[in-house]
């Protein structure tokens, strides 16, 4: 019986905050284009006019044809079709987006859940001075140097990015850690004997998944637009790689009489930030209004 009403409590807590979720018609919006990029760059290979353009090919009797109901964006330099790359630049721009979120966020956060429960030992000293030298370089000035001594590729840029990500997970979960510390229900469960792990990864932490969640939201947009920086810079993504940072730095020596090289795949970019941008703040609304 009691299990039952816990499965109500939850299903009826869903049901309210996507309802407060839906109010939002801008909320709706970044959620439409989220998945809409998400569709894109999952199915890139069977919905793109021409997949083979997205790896080793020229056709340079077709190059630089402005955009036609053949090419819809268009092609570039070497032939190549910019609409059926730059949806294959949907793929590669959000799985660098998953894998470094992947790989920050989890350990960020544990790291703040640990200094926050611990505060004033030399465990939260440690933990937090390491955070605060990270946090005072700029994150591109970083990953630009790590990036740089490194050779240029995907996998390289991801772990530059993830090495400079974790500390804002770290300092935001620690803060919210700290105001929870001496809230009522952890000071009952502390009473009631339960273990430290129970009290920090079972009480306080489901109160911390809202700014969190809010944050990995947020996060998607800042990574993929560090990401193309990178691969701007040619510090990412390598040709013949579909990658939207890479296509703009391309096709900006062409600028402006070859607008369409550049341009469109800059406005994908634009496109898929926008989404997760109103997506996040649409999350963060949702749990600040449960709050209240």
């Amino acid at each position: 019986m009691i299990n039952r009403l816990k499965q109500l409590s939850k299903k009826y807590d869903l049901k309210r905050k996507w309802y407060r979720f839906s109010r939002s018609p801008l909320s709706i919006v970044g959620l439409t284009i989220a998945v809409v990029s998400v569709l894109i760059a999952i199915l890139a290979p069977f919905i793109a006019p021409y997949p083979k353009h997205a790896g080793l090919y020229t056709n340079f009797k077709e190059s630089f044809q402005p955009p036609s109901l053949k090419h819809l964006f268009g092609t570039d330099q070497i032939g190549r079709d910019v609409f059926s790359r730059t949806m294959f630049g949907f793929r590669y721009s959000l799985m660098m987006a998953a894998v470094i979120l992947s790989l920050v966020v989890p350990p960020g956060v544990v790291l703040g859940l640990i200094a926050g429960y611990y505060r004033g030992s030399w465990v939260e000293q440690v933990i937090m001075r390491i955070s605060d030298i990270f946090i005072a370089v700029p994150p591109l000035v970083l990953a630009l140097a790590i990036c740089s001594v490194l050779k240029p590729s995907v996998f390289n840029a991801m772990m530059a990015l993830s090495l400079m990500w974790w500390p804002w997970y770290t300092r935001l979960t620690f803060n919210m850690v700290s105001s929870l510390r001496n809230e009522y229900f952890v000071q009952a469960a502390e009473v009631i004997g339960a273990s430290s792990f129970h009290i920090i990864f079972k009480e306080i932490l489901p109160n911390c998944l809202g700014s969190i969640l809010t944050k990995a939201t947020l996060d998607v947009a800042w990574t993929i637009l560090m990401g193309a920086s990178l691969s701007f810079v040619g510090l990412g993504a390598q040709p013949p790689t579909p990658d939207l940072g890479t296509m703009v730095a391309e096709g900006a020596v062409y600028m402006p009489q070859r607008w369409w090289i550049s341009i469109f795949p800059a406005l994908a970019i634009c496109f898929i930030i926008l989404g997760f941008n109103l997506l996040g703040d649409g999350i963060r609304d949702m749990f600040v209004e449960e709050v209240r």
